[in-house]
């Protein structure tokens, strides 16, 4: 994975128009954890559905990072699509995945995003379902009971062949390239985590490598690791052939 930082325009979403070409796959980084003044600036942007969704967060904490979230997506899609990001309109399906409403986008942008406490990542193509999934290390989450509640029988067995730091931090491998491939097929929990496996190994790249009843689906996606954090796991599914990738620093 590249650095996230130097790869291309990495001067903040104040700058722009951004301009993406087929082929390519933009991740961006973000802090959630914003000074007051860029809150209230993203937090501006927003529809009343996402205002509503922020007022359901009990706690203040997560309250400001959803809104910090929504906000700075709406800022880089505004970027992309030369649109005020007020102006923006989503539309989900039904799991929730969102895209742009009809009409909004003539080029088949298509995003996704992930956020674990204060990081963030979005993530942005041309024509391709995606998915994105960021998680903070957690040893203590790396149990066989959850690993069993979750994970297919095969990846079970490869987890716990490891030892140590290894099946910790394949744990998380095992679970990001999971949820970025759900989120990219736009499922949701409809399709249970155990009828699909994923490589987890330390010197194995990241794949799709089985699916209950569709032996066809590993060859129509991509999965790629990503590095935003020594204390992260993350990873990104792109249907169809590997794309090239550039990463920056999204500043609010």
């Amino acid at each position: 994975m590249q650095p996230l930082t130097g790869v291309f325009p990495s001067d903040g979403i104040e700058a722009g128009p951004l301009a993406i070409q087929d082929g390519h796959l933009h991740i961006w980084r973000a802090c959630l954890d914003v000074e007051p003044l860029a809150q209230r600036r993203l937090s501006e942007s927003l529809s009343q559905d996402e205002c509503e969704r922020a007022a359901r967060f009990h706690a203040e904490k997560h309250r400001r990072r959803f809104t910090a979230g929504r906000g700075l997506l709406r800022s880089l899609l505004g970027k992309y699509l030369a649109r005020s990001p007020g102006e923006i309109i989503f539309s989900y399906n039904e799991h929730g995945k969102p895209r742009l409403a009809p009409g909004q986008d003539q080029s088949d942008l298509r995003f996704n995003l992930s956020h674990s406490d204060e990081l963030a990542l979005f993530a942005f193509t041309l024509g391709r379902e995606i998915g994105i999934d960021l998680e903070r290390i957690r040893p203590e989450r790396s149990t066989r009971g959850i690993a069993e509640s979750f994970f297919a029988p095969r990846e079970v067995a490869a987890l716990f062949a490891l030892s140590g730091d290894q099946h910790t931090a394949a744990f998380f491998r095992c679970w990001t390239r999971k949820e970025a491939y759900i989120k990219a097929k736009g499922s949701g929990m409809s399709i249970p985590l155990d009828s699909y496996a994923v490589s987890l190994a330390p010197d194995a790249p990241a794949e799709l490598l089985w699916v209950r009843d569709h032996p066809e689906e590993p060859s129509r996606w991509t999965l790629t690791t990503l590095s935003p954090d020594p204390a992260f796991a993350a990873c990104v599914a792109i249907e169809g052939e590997p794309l090239t990738v550039r990463c920056a620093e999204a500043r609010s």
